[in-house]
């Protein structure tokens, strides 16, 4: 039997001792084109797999189907989270009433003072950071779909009692944000269970960005949405679109995805294997009760993860929660100019998200550069280049240059998600979950003081006041930087190695004809080994024992 592929497929790396493709390499190939190596394709439950569609949606990888869903998935979560940044600041304007006299008088809805607003903005992170540790253990004993749909579900119905809840006071309306956090809590801990199964090692980065860039995708279509809405539906219209779209998304979820390529009822044999043999090589889940915790947390690439995670969080958390603050105090832009520049350095920072993790998977199978070292790459300068917009921000008063800044700052950022995000899948696959559970937990303090920060130093509406929120950021992102460069790796961490198994898919999972099929295919790919010169023989004979690692 050949040995399993450690290249992702499609790839256009060349063996150095032959002009002729491999046989892993004309396996790839026969993978990507989506044509059968056999027919002998059988589902988990004994009965064969369906025939590949030869419509554009039936060749189209499972693997990305299931990226594009968390992708749409992430979009939601934003959109949730972020609703409350716009309408609240439609909640404490002056409205004006025209009377039947004539006469305009203008009133306030909620009479909310900026401290107020900051602790109702950051309650929705005193959940969030609860069930970030217990979602990414959940995660690695119940799989990611459940909780990460069930996770997003749950805090788009809550979304449609939000208006319900603001009535009843500020404080009636924290309570309603705080659980939203805790339901929410354990989305990016339980991805990682996804990616664990479904993302072959070189293609890591770009499954897990392409995914993670819908927050940013989210960002940019909730805050102008917003705009429009609240200025001429009314603010609570915001709750009522976003929690409906949640819920439509989850049902889509629920029917098109599953924990384990293995369990997926309508993945070709060739992709399966393609993901099996790829994954396989770098091992796989924990046993119970074998995290090392010790080591874990005495780890310096762990740590180097946890403070970029809470580095970046703390730039992107103090903007997301007050830049349409900021633009309507110091530049006076209206609802529907607010929501509309105060997305634009999302849809930046999404592109950037998308594109950085193309460049680094491409980086890493080409062998330009180590793993370590483009996640050093990416992260160290996203943070140095954060770093010096932020500071431009605090001493420009001119609109167009500040928001110009602010959209670098942010935009730039996405880089920095080719880094720390997809770290943790490197270091320790098997506890990847847990990882981003304890990381995210870290990185959630800023969601939780950010806006309270704001709201302390910004309480007289003064351009001088928001430099120091600026001047903070970037020094955050300077010290980023220096950790991140000086404790970060790439590789399989030694108290990652040894005592784990991987099993994606067992004996039990193949029936008779399956195994026959695969011998079939193996002695065909002796055939082709012949065919292209390569006489050698394997090392060891295939039995039913080699597709169970």
């Amino acid at each position: 039997m050949a040995e399993p592929a450690d290249k992702p497929e499609g790839s256009l790396t060349e063996s150095p001792d032959a002009t002729e493709e491999s046989p892993e390499e004309m396996e790839m190939n026969e993978i990507f084109q989506e044509k059968p190596a056999s027919s002998h394709a059988i589902h988990p439950d004994g009965n064969e797999r369906p025939p590949i569609s030869h419509s554009v949606f039936g060749k189209i990888p499972k693997r990305y189907i299931v990226a594009f869903m968390a992708f749409l998935g992430f979009c939601n979560v934003y959109m949730l989270r972020v609703n409350l940044s716009v309408a609240i600041v439609a909640m404490v304007s002056n409205m004006s009433v025209e009377h039947e006299d004539g006469a305009v008088t203008y009133i306030q809805e909620f009479y909310w003072d900026s401290k107020l607003q900051g602790m109702v903005l950051g309650s929705f992170f005193y959940g969030y950071i609860v069930t970030q540790i217990p979602g990414g253990w959940l995660a690695t004993k119940f799989g990611g779909k459940v909780l990460f749909g069930g996770g997003i579900a749950m805090t788009a119905l809550l979304t449609l009692f939000t208006p319900l809840a603001i009535r009843g006071g500020a404080y009636t309306l924290m309570g309603i944000r705080i659980v939203e956090g805790l339901f929410e809590g354990v989305t990016y801990p339980s991805i990682h269970a996804i990616w664990k199964n479904w993302a072959p090692p070189l293609e890591r980065s770009q499954l897990a960005t392409a995914a993670f860039s819908g927050s940013y995708v989210g960002t940019f279509l909730c805050l102008p949405i917003c705009g429009v809405l609240a200025e001429h539906v009314g603010w609570p219209s915001i709750f009522y679109v976003f929690g409906a779209l949640g819920l439509v998304w989850f049902v889509g979820w629920w029917f098109i995805v599953t924990d384990s390529p293995a369990t997926h009822s309508t993945i070709s044999y060739q992709e399966l294997e393609y993901i099996r043999q790829t994954i396989i090589v770098e091992g796989g889940v924990a046993k119970e009760g074998a995290i090392p915790w010790k080591k874990v947390l005495t780890s310096g690439p762990v740590w180097a993860i946890l403070v970029a995670h809470f580095c970046e969080n703390w730039g992107f958390y103090t903007m997301l929660t007050s830049l349409p603050l900021f633009l309507q105090q110091i530049f006076h832009y209206d609802l529907d100019e607010d929501g509309v520049l105060s997305a634009v350095p999302y849809l930046v920072m999404a592109v950037v998200v998308m594109g950085s993790g193309q460049l680094a998977d491409f980086l890493r199978q080409r062998q330009l550069l180590s793993t370590t070292a483009v996640r050093k790459i990416f992260n160290c300068t996203a943070f140095v280049i954060q770093a010096i917009f932020m500071t431009a921000v605090a001493f420009t008063h001119d609109a167009v240059a500040a928001i110009s800044c602010l959209t670098v700052a942010i935009g730039v950022g996405g880089l920095a998600w080719s880094g720390f995000s997809v770290n943790h899948l490197d270091i320790a696959p098997q506890y990847a979950s847990l990882l981003m559970g304890v990381s995210n937990c870290i990185a959630t303090i800023p969601g939780i003081v950010s806006p309270s920060v704001v709201g302390q130093l910004v309480q007289h509406k003064l351009a001088t006041e928001w430099e120091m929120v600026f001047f903070i950021a970037a020094g955050v992102y300077l010290f980023g930087a220096i950790i991140y460069a000086v404790f970060a790796s790439g590789e399989l961490q030694p108290w990652a190695e040894g005592s784990v198994q991987y099993v994606l898919c067992s004996d039990e999972d193949y029936s008779e004809a399956d195994k026959e099929g695969m011998i079939q295919d193996e002695e065909e790919e002796e055939d082709v080994r012949r065919e292209t010169g390569d006489g050698k023989e394997d090392d060891k004979e295939t039995s039913d024992s080699d597709f169970v690692k």
